[in-house]
């Protein structure tokens, strides 16, 4: 197992480079260094000299990809994609446009972040397979056919749509909870039910379809017709056979999602002004801070690939088939 977690390090190198080679080309091409200092100096006479002394302090004065003017392999290493990217995989994400320490600030961010997807994952997960369980369970009746069209319904209307008509409903006219802000402790509890519920009920459509036909799949086995016809109950074949067999594609969406939980959603806390990590990199983004945009996207990248990773060991756990490396 070791060999092959190594292993998988070693080809997840090129991938990151890659990630990273795509993130400097489309961030520049929409900014030019230029541009990125008058945003971050915000003085409304900016000079010239000013805009050069910036660029040097902060490394933009560098090429980006090819040093003309540098000698032999100091045309590839002495650029600003090489120099950026080796503190990158450092894990030395440095200090900001704007000065501030970016690993402190990660850390700092990461609480609001969990705080909203970690409970939003748990309740969502346990919600969605258990409805699909109960769906698969009366497949083909009335209360089938109408979930599944509620769920179409609900798959159908942006997010947006939720977080906002909860704001209004739950915050402005039935006053039950703030409309936005976020509280260190129990008393930021109320802070974050709205944004849980919301992101609960928005992904209750798509994830209990695509749960109900893996069991579905799964019900058709000869393995659940056998148990049938060992006189076993339909609940015990549902919670003792098909759900059981239905983890390994399961496992597939939900342990890959595990460590991307702290990165945070971009849209919800932007719109309930929680101080996490998607606020964090919306708000670099509007500020064209791309010190922080490019570890935020190398992170998210190392995060993924880290979930890919565990989900391959996590089917050696629960199928003795799959074995590592084949």
């Amino acid at each position: 197992m070791l060999t092959y977690i190594i292993k998988r390090i070693f080809y997840a190198i090129p991938i990151l480079i890659g990630v990273n080679l795509i993130t400097f080309m489309l961030f520049f091409m929409v900014n030019t260094p230029d541009d990125m200092a008058r945003s971050q100096l915000g003085a409304k006479r900016v000079t010239a000299e000013m805009i050069e002394a910036w660029k040097v302090e902060k490394g933009y004065d560098k090429p980006l990809f090819v040093n003309e003017k540098a000698e032999g392999l100091g045309k590839i290493t002495d650029t600003l994609f090489v120099k950026e990217s080796i503190k990158l995989f450092t894990f030395d994400f440095g200090f900001s446009d704007a000065n501030r320490n970016i690993g402190a600030d990660i850390q700092e961010r990461m609480g609001p972040s969990f705080a909203i997807a970690l409970p939003t994952f748990m309740i969502a997960l346990i919600t969605n397979v258990s409805l699909a369980l109960l769906l698969v369970l009366f497949r083909g009746s009335a209360l089938d056919t109408s979930m599944m069209v509620v769920a179409v319904m609900i798959m159908s209307v942006s997010g947006l749509f939720y977080i906002i008509a909860g704001q209004v409903l739950f915050s402005k006219m039935w006053h039950w909870v703030p409309i936005s802000g976020f509280e260190a402790g129990w008393g930021g509890v109320k802070f974050v039910i709205l944004p849980i519920m919301i992101g609960v009920f928005s992904g209750l459509g798509s994830g209990v379809r695509w749960y109900r036909s893996i069991f579905l799949e799964q019900i058709n086995q000869d393995y659940v017709r056998t148990a049938r016809a060992k006189g076993l109950s339909e609940l015990r074949v549902l919670f003792g056979h098909v759900l059981r067999n239905g983890m390994l594609p399961i496992l597939t969406g939900v342990v890959v999602v595990i460590p991307t939980l702290f990165m945070g959603s971009l849209i919800m806390e932007s719109f309930f002004g929680i101080p996490g990590l998607g606020s964090y990199t919306i708000d670099a983004i509007n500020a064209q801070d791309f010190a922080i945009v490019k570890a935020m996207v190398f992170l998210g990248s190392v995060l993924y690939i880290i979930g890919l990773i565990l989900t391959d060991i996590s089917y050696t756990l629960f199928d003795p088939r799959v074995k590592l490396g084949a």
